[in-house]
């Protein structure tokens, strides 16, 4: 049985610690000392920051991985919340704070979970990833555990409230660029304006048609910065204009296909455009660098593949109704699906839009029904 008073109060020590990306060493600390205390067989922290625990079954068999990150966004200015974003309060079934559905609760569900398995009874091993710096760049750090322990299947603790994801959008982030040509803003018309000329580029990607998937939803271009150049512009026309775009991804999409798509929108001869992804690079608390292409694919597997359909029975077994579903937002299995192309699904306690809100919070009987949820698919994967 999984003990949900420890269940709870270790979550509450994990909301408790402030974790945003690229300080999240004090509770990788928690973390690691909890998986100690309740004698998984093995527990490091990898280059990145990340914590690892196994629990090694009696019998060979293939490596279940659970993957929950343990950075959160912060605390952003503007509405109040009405309880301590880092008080883990409980008030009417529910704990409040930052992280508590995106995502410390199902960490700790997966680590209870994991906890007290009978080894004898198990063929193969669970792998529990508390990764680090998800909010900035998904699987960039999780890419490291795969490798380390090459799972045969990996399961993501986003908030699914509790169903059975299937499949997720990815993400692209899109740099735009138009170069006009300066002039005294006395005289506009010697000049070229470059946010003129990005008006009609943006324009044009108003009109434009996105694919749809029949799962995951429809793929979304949202602009997120715009920046001209001089900026401030005292008496002269601006010659450089910088966009920014959100573009939100379905299963399928390739990097060639999404920047050719701006790059040969119709209707804009004449205006000099070039279209870029973005390059990340962001530093872990260890030091170490995660950097690369902002391009995190979409993903999907079929309600008949192996794997979904192992999980699906143990959540099943558990007392869960395991509807199918799929994520609105990207996760790390933009990297364990969409790039490293292994058998994935996402299960876990709380909503989507609980994610990122003022008084995120997660509700306790959920909190315990993902620990539920977990032990079935363990026991349904491994179980011998």
């Amino acid at each position: 049985m999984i003990n949900t008073d420890q269940l709870v109060a270790f979550t509450q020590k994990l909301v408790r610690q402030p974790s945003f990306a690229g300080e999240e060493q004090e509770v990788i600390r928690l973390v690691v000392a909890e998986m100690e205390r309740l004698g998984f067989d093995r527990v490091w922290v990898d280059e990145y920051g990340n914590a690892v625990g196994v629990i090694q079954g009696a019998q060979a068999g293939p490596t279940l991985l659970f993957d929950a990150h343990v950075d959160t966004v912060g605390i952003a200015p503007g509405v109040p919340w009405t309880h301590d974003p880092f008080g883990a309060e409980i008030e009417n079934g529910a704990i409040y704070g930052r992280g508590t559905a995106d995502m410390k609760g199902a960490l700790a569900a997966m680590v209870y979970a994991a906890a007290g398995l009978d080894r004898s009874r198990l063929a193969g091993r669970v792998v529990i990833s508390a990764s680090v710096m998800e909010e900035v760049f998904e699987g960039g750090a999780l890419k490291a555990v795969m490798d380390a322990v090459l799972p045969d299947y990996v399961v993501i603790g986003e908030a699914t409230d509790l169903k059975l994801n299937r499949g997720g959008r990815g993400r692209a982030e899109i740099h735009l660029e138009t170069i006009g040509r300066p002039s005294h803003s006395s005289a506009p018309h010697q000049g070229v304006n470059a946010v003129l000329e990005m008006m009609k580029v943006i324009r044009a990607i108003e009109d434009l048609h996105l694919p749809v998937d029949p799962l995951v939803g429809p793929a979304i271009m949202a602009l997120t910065d715009i920046i001209s150049e001089p900026y401030p512009g005292y008496s002269v026309i601006p010659s450089l204009c910088k966009v920014t775009y959100d573009r939100r991804l379905i299963p399928g999409e390739t990097p060639e296909a999404v920047i050719r798509q701006v790059a040969e929108l119709p209707g804009l001869e004449g205006v000099r455009l070039n279209v870029r992804l973005a390059e990340g690079e962001h530093r872990a608390y260890t030091g170490a660098v995660v950097r690369g292409t902002k391009f995190f694919p979409a993903w999907k597997f079929a309600e008949d593949e192996p794997f979904v359909q192992m999980a699906r029975r143990g959540l099943q077994a558990a007392g869960l109704a395991a509807e199918f579903g799929a994520y609105q937002f990207c996760t790390n299995a933009a990297y364990s699906a969409g790039i490293a192309g292994v058998p994935t699904i996402g299960f876990g306690p709380a909503s989507e839009a609980q994610a990122h809100v003022v008084d995120e919070r997660l509700e306790i009987d959920s909190l315990v029904a993902a620990a539920r949820g977990y032990r079935g698919i363990i026991e349904a994967v491994l179980g011998r």
